[in-house]
């Protein structure tokens, strides 16, 4: 069968797609790539369900105190911090992480570690002493006998989907400081512990607390599907998603097409330009503390400038030496084609690389074209690196504007004027002088993240771009009226 879509081409449906496709089920149909998205009646429903208790749920959030609100996050945080509570939750993400190894998935982001645990009680009672802003007067407009008040308000709900990370439900929960509710799917890897966590603590604080039952709501399915439903729903205020570059585009494609507001981060990888006046030491440092491990704000790019690259291209190698020390293994890079004469030939021999699937044997150094260079390594234990040399930190900016999802931005220089002109010119929401991890919420403005959003798409009308629970609002405007008389 014929599929129309993007208004002038077409698509089929497969022989496994009719096939599979019964009574009650939804077909979405991307219109940029023409991609047939079956959904079940099984994952609609769930998706809707969950959607519908956050949607009763907001309704009922304008008679909830803010003292109501703080005491949720209160009671979420501390059950997280009763061992005896948190068993549950611990055994189930131990059983999670055993079986996302044996399928050879990577584990990095789904262990639920003691500092993990620590940051989301932080991240809760953060949310907890937060002011809520609900009903704050934004602005006011005096008229003859008549005044304006734009008030801050609730969005309405909100609909998540993330990858397989535990601590996102700190994150998610923050936008029920300023009065909306949440719906969130997260990644088949970590469903074990997300159901865990809402039975041994998100439920029963919401109780607690006295807040609107399904004020937060997990939509309980593994399915992808049910994350593309989640996104066709058009009662939801607005939607975030954070995963893979692909898998959230293609999200963010549904819900535009259900006439919905997007936050993606999809895609991420930092950029580290040496300057002409570079202090090799502080490069060096940068490289090292900028490749802890593997996050979206984690140096993926470096470029360096032909007329320092004989001096600093081996301050890169033994940086990254030294991060993979750090982390037991050894360090991968790539470097552009043509310009692997740069890099000593033992680097191009063959070496135990640490990856999800278990350590391969495989060149140290590889090549890439210049086209590539926004390729984002989703490394496991071994750091992961792209060197590409430069003619000037210039060359530099151009590059990045071109192939980089345009998300951090860093410039090691100890020229103040080189290091302004590199943010008159570079096209990210995130630039320093320095390491590229500090670009977290919570590390740098001292509040859970729900999003780090990059520039993929546009940049962003009237924000930063953080997103966090307390900057998901609206503006109502309400009128006081004093004389009696007043007519147009």
């Amino acid at each position: 069968m014929p599929i129309i879509f993007g208004g002038n081409r077409v698509t089929r449906v497969s022989e496994e797609l009719a096939g599979a496709f019964v009574a009650g089920d939804h077909l979405v149909v991307v219109q940029t790539t023409g991609a047939l998205l079956h959904i079940p009646a099984a994952d609609w429903a769930t998706a809707a369900t969950a959607v519908d208790r956050a949607a009763d749920a907001f309704a009922g959030m304008g008679t909830v105190s803010d003292e109501q609100i703080s005491a949720f996050f209160e009671a979420f945080a501390a059950r997280l911090a009763d061992d005896d509570a948190f068993a549950a939750i611990a055994a189930a993400n131990a059983a999670d992480v055993e079986a996302a190894r044996g399928r050879g998935r990577s584990v990095t982001r789904l262990v639920l570690s003691d500092q993990m645990r620590t940051d989301m009680i932080a991240g809760l009672r953060t949310w907890r002493d937060a002011p809520s802003g609900r009903g704050a007067v934004a602005e006011t407009v005096d008229h003859d006998g008549w005044r304006v008040d734009q008030v801050r308000a609730g969005l309405g709900v909100v609909g998540f989907v993330f990858e397989g990370r535990p601590n996102v439900f700190a994150d998610a929960c923050g936008v029920m400081r300023s009065g909306n509710t949440v719906t969130f799917r997260i990644g088949s890897d970590a469903l074990g512990t997300a159901r865990a966590i809402v039975e041994h603590a998100l439920d029963p604080a919401l109780a607690e607390a006295g807040l609107p039952a399904g004020a937060a709501s997990l939509v309980d399915s593994p399915a992808r599907a049910a994350g593309w439903a989640l996104f066709s729903q058009d009662r939801l205020a607005l939607a975030v998603a954070r995963g893979s570059g692909a898998a959230v585009g293609q999200l963010g494609a549904v819900a535009r097409q259900a006439g919905l507001p997007v936050s993606l981060h999809g895609t991420g990888g930092a950029w580290i330009v040496a300057g002409d006046a570079a202090d090799p030491a502080r490069f060096g440092a940068v490289v090292e503390h900028s490749l802890d491990r593997k996050v979206c704000n984690t140096l993926n790019t470096c470029c360096i400038p032909v007329d320092r690259a004989d001096e600093l291209v081996p301050v890169l190698l033994d940086a990254l030496d030294r991060a993979g020390a750090r982390l037991g293994t050894t360090a991968k890079l790539h470097v552009v084609a043509g310009q692997d004469h740069r890099v000593p030939d033992a680097w191009f021999d063959e070496v135990a690389i640490a990856r999800a699937e278990g350590d391969v044997r495989e060149p140290r150094t590889s090549t890439l074209s210049v086209e590539d260079l926004g390729e984002e390594w989703e490394w496991e234990r071994s750091p992961e690196v792209t060197l590409c040399i430069v003619g000037s930190v210039a060359e530099a900016v151009a590059l990045f504007n071109r192939y980089s999802p345009r998300f951090v931005a860093s410039i090691i220089s100890t020229d103040e004027a080189e290091r302004d002109r590199f943010f008159d010119t570079v096209d990210a929401p995130f630039v320093g002088d320095g390491f590229t991890r500090w670009v977290d919420g919570q590390y740098a403005l001292d509040r859970p993240e729900l999003g780090l959003s990059n520039w993929q798409f546009g940049r962003l009308f009237g924000r930063g771009g953080v997103l966090s629970g307390d900057s998901v609002f609206t503006v109502r405007s309400r009128v006081h009226q004093d004389r009696d008389d007043l007519h147009r």
